[in-house]
């Protein structure tokens, strides 16, 4: 049959797989290819090709090729650490930091060093050279059960036990069979470029960059980023909570409700821990200025942090950085054209600065109003001045970016990152992606309150990233403090929300690739009611019921 593979019309045989075929198209991708895509459907490289349908191949510098790479790279060690401890070893991967992939081995006590590492590298690499298959077998539950008990992966055993699923999907690398959350590669020749990095209290597998893909991430030290990580994971262990079965199990003994208490409590604490450093520079500090990606709960926290505030005597006063839009016929645009309403030039920052300098000097000024319907800016009689123990609390994208309050003096600033920065895990081999957990978190919120669908949403997606990755993430190192906004049990409550909208996106629409991964996704959770969930909440900004203007 004659099919169109990469905008070329190729002659295919029948029988032939997309691995076989992808052979002939390595010059034009980099690094290697990792999954093959037809009508908006992914395909592992060992499938055959039964239809007639155009085939794009997607390596490294493609999101899902990368994904494929990650989870390629994170069986080769646990392959390393299986050959070098047997089975009784716990290795963990924890979570991503700037592409890079932190781990810990564990159970028994086991000294990571650089002696280890290069151990670990050693058998990493002869992998690769070997270019081993990674098999897949597609087995009964009981079987796929049985398999992961014998080789003492409970974790992955225990999540198995709430699959709804009568088939599960394991991959093998010579006898060591694994479950994962996703595609995996044909083989391990491909899995080329990494290398193993001594980090905090494991350690790092640096991972080739997108954008330049023969190159690894350097291996950045983000002190204040990792400490909110190590944090989150004392939190996952002081409410017993550290993958999903952990948190499937919360709910089949009936102590979901405890957990909410136990996580907001967490999180009160926390706010009035960053509320309290406010207060004892409040001589000095005369704003707050917060700023974090898409559906971090940006809006809920500023609306905490006030009420920590007042009941320490300092009363806040809020302005939104929405107010200071360039009228927008003067807004910048970005290399395609369009209007870039994410970039800190589509603020007026010199009002912006003109009027922070006059409030802190104790002048009386009027704060403009932005009119998003008319894309201008007015002034509607609100005035601010600042008495004693008052202070401004400013939210907006680019707070952290000295760039926005250039001629205010850093000791009159005080700043805050918000994210939601997941810790808990799918098991001890398949992490849960930040990324997605806000995805979701936006979708829902997006069709709570403004109407749109879940297509509409994921498409919109990436170019939300990008902006993030231009005007956040650079400036997080910034922060005077950190504030995680996620919830271990959030994902437990949106899945009802999110579900029936990843459902109603139609296959033939490029958002059903997301779609489909992440309703596999959801299918690990058991859905929990929010009823238990307190008002001033930041799920509440995204579920609805918050006692906060959202």
């Amino acid at each position: 049959m004659q099919i169109n593979v990469m905008g070329k019309d190729v002659l295919v045989k029948e029988g032939t797989t997309f691995g076989e075929l992808a052979k002939d198209f390595r010059e034009e991708c980099v690094g290697g290819i990792m999954v093959a895509k037809q009508e908006n459907r992914l395909k592992e490289l060992h499938n055959v090709i039964h239809e007639d349908i155009p085939i794009s191949f997607f390596d490294i510098t493609h999101e899902e090729g990368m994904r494929v790479y990650q989870r390629g790279v994170s069986f080769l060690l646990v392959k390393a650490v299986w050959d070098l401890f047997g089975k009784d070893a716990s290795l963990i991967i924890e979570h991503s930091l700037k592409g890079n992939l932190y781990c810990e081995i564990a159970k028994p006590r086991i000294t990571v060093d650089e002696d280890l590492l290069r151990k670990l590298k050693e058998k990493m690499d002869g992998y690769v050279k070997a270019d081993l298959p990674l098999v897949k077998h597609t087995c009964r539950k009981d079987k796929a059960l049985d398999i992961m008990k014998k080789q003492c992966m409970l974790d992955k055993a225990e999540l198995l036990r709430f699959r709804r699923a009568s088939n599960v999907n394991l991959y093998e690398i010579e006898g060591l069979f694994d479950y994962f959350y996703g595609y995996m590669p044909l083989s391990t020749g491909t899995l080329n470029l990494f290398e193993l990095m001594l980090y905090e209290n494991g350690f790092l597998i640096l991972l080739p960059q997108a954008k330049n893909p023969l190159n690894i991430h350097p291996p950045f030290h983000l002190q204040k980023i990792s400490g909110v990580f190590m944090e989150q994971m004392k939190w996952c262990q002081l409410m017993g909570v550290a993958n999903v079965a952990d948190l499937n199990n919360t709910l089949v003994r009936g102590e979901f409700g405890e957990l909410i208490r136990i996580n907001e409590a967490l999180h009160e604490k926390k706010i009035a821990q960053i509320a309290d450093q406010v207060y004892h520079k409040i001589d000095q500090v005369k704003m707050v200025l917060i700023a974090g990606p898409s559906s971090s709960g940006k809006t809920s926290f500023a609306n905490r942090l006030c009420i920590q505030l007042r009941a320490l005597g300092v009363r806040p006063h809020k302005i939104s950085l929405d107010d200071y839009f360039v009228n927008r016929e003067f807004t910048p645009v970005d290399e395609l054209g369009n209007k870039n309403f994410e970039s800190i030039d589509a603020l007026d920052l010199k009002q912006l600065n003109e009027d922070l300098k006059n409030i802190i000097a104790g002048d009386r000024v009027e704060i403009p109003s932005f009119n998003f319907v008319t894309g201008t800016r007015e002034h509607k009689g609100t005035y601010i001045q600042l008495d004693k123990d008052e202070i401004l609390v400013i939210e907006g994208i680019h707070g952290l970016n000295n760039k926005l309050t250039s001629e205010i003096p850093d000791e009159n600033k005080f700043k805050i990152f918000i994210n939601a920065i997941t810790q808990l895990n799918i098991d001890d081999h398949n992490r849960i992606s930040t990324s997605d957990s806000r995805l979701i978190r936006r979708m829902v919120r997006d069709n709570q309150f403004r109407g749109r669908d879940g297509a509409a949403t994921i498409e919109s997606w990436n170019m939300v990233k990008k902006g993030e990755e231009e005007n956040i993430f650079p400036y997080q190192e910034n922060a005077d403090a950190i504030f995680n906004s996620a919830t271990i049990y959030e994902l437990s409550v949106l899945k009802q929300y999110a579900e029936p909208l990843l459902f109603a996106i139609d296959p033939s629409k490029p958002e059903y690739i997301t779609a489909k991964r992440l309703i596999k996704f959801l299918g690990y959770f058991l859905a929990a009611p929010g009823i238990e969930i307190p008002n001033n909440s930041l799920i509440k900004e995204f579920v609805g019921g918050s006692c906060f203007k959202v």
